[in-house]
């Protein structure tokens, strides 16, 4: 079987922070339930996405990997064992917990299923108020915040930060953070659902009426006291048909949004495993065989690495988020050139400065 273009089943997660935003995505939710999540890329040890559309229909990632190999991954490599992203859509509906993920240090020592976990927040939409909360305030040490926690007064010492659609954070291991009310994002994280809370607003479980669990201690070790989450600088490439931002570099991911207009049509320039988070628009991939994939708003789109001869067409104006995994320096050259030569620019496609450091990130 060739690899082809491959769109999985979601896998929804019921939270008590959820709502129902995840319906403008194109997700059908089960009724009256207060749904979170949308798992859209999953190869994890009780969560495994299964596909939906395109070849192997039916299969999980896991299998796919196992049967394509280098087709799928290129010269990507594995991220402990596991597909090396987890792609998410989230709707909060409420504030979800304070919380922070494990480092490589905390990774190490507790072993198992215990992985480090880098994400990144671009927002869908927002409320007029929507922020989320990304660090702590100034001057705010170990001892501050411990002493924060014994008097309830964790809200306090969160560095708050506004947020409207378009806005894109990083957030590296380490980072004590919680997506606020209002606020609709898609997820690009590494292979973890390891979180510890360390402050839940005080609120009940409507399942137990209680608490939910804190896990105080170990959020303490994993916090890098003293480091705020540094500023992703934006680079921007356009032409009369496209545009692409440069979104957030770091070791485990790169994210990038690409505008393209209507009855833009052009061959897939990639030499390498691509993911698309598809935010708005219609268009299709069509191959030199079968039926053309179709895709849309809330869709996510894998792209193999050994996909060839197909076209992408453009039947709306659309844009998504693209996402790529670095190759390790010694495998670069089996997946193609560098990352600069993968898009082949169309012509009159030019590179536009950065952003001043006041622009939003």
């Amino acid at each position: 079987m060739e690899p082809g273009p491959l769109i999985f089943e979601p896998i929804l997660k019921r939270r008590i922070w959820g709502g129902r935003r995840l319906e403008t995505l194109g997700k059908q939710l089960p009724p009256e339930e207060p749904i979170g999540e949308s798992w859209e890329l999953a190869d994890l040890e009780e969560d495994q996405s299964r596909v939906r559309v395109g070849p192997a229909r039916g299969e999980t990632l896991a299998a796919l990997i196992e049967q394509w190999g280098e087709g799928l991954l290129g010269g990507v490599g594995l991220f402990e064992g596991r597909f090396p992203l987890l792609i998410k859509f989230l709707d909060a509906a409420r504030t979800l917990s304070v919380q922070v993920h494990p480092d490589e240090g905390m990774a190490r020592r507790l072993g198992g299923k215990v992985r480090v976990k880098n994400e990144a927040w671009y927002i869908i939409d927002a409320a007029e108020d929507g922020a989320i909360f990304c660090g702590l305030k100034e001057g705010v040490d170990r001892r501050a915040f411990e002493a924060a926690i014994a008097a309830g007064r964790v809200a306090d010492t969160l560095r708050r930060v506004p947020v409207r659609a378009g806005d894109c954070h990083y957030l590296p291991s380490g980072t004590l953070h919680a997506l606020g009310a209002g606020v609709l994002v898609a997820e690009v994280q590494t292979p973890s659902d390891i979180t510890y809370r360390v402050y839940d607003w005080d609120r009940l479980d409507p399942a137990t009426g209680r608490p939910r669990e804190l896990h105080v201690e170990q959020a303490l070790e994993c916090i890098h006291f003293g480091e705020e989450p540094q500023r992703q600088q934006r680079s921007h490439a356009a032409s009369v048909w496209t545009s692409v931002t440069r979104l957030v570099t770091c070791e485990s991911f790169l994210i990038e949004r690409v505008r393209l207009c209507e009855g833009f049509e052009q061959e897939l320039p990639y030499r390498g495993m691509v993911v698309w988070l598809v935010l708005e628009g219609q268009g299709e991939l069509a191959g030199q065989s079968g039926e053309p994939l179709s895709f849309g708003p809330g869709d996510t789109v894998l792209l193999p690495a050994a996909l060839e001869s197909a076209r992408v067409r453009i039947l709306r104006d659309t844009s998504w988020l693209e996402v790529t995994v670095p190759v390790p320096g010694g495998l670069a050259g089996r997946q193609g050139p560098d990352r600069a030569g993968l898009r082949r620019q169309p012509p009159g496609m030019v590179q536009i400065n950065p952003p001043p450091p006041g622009e939003r990130a």
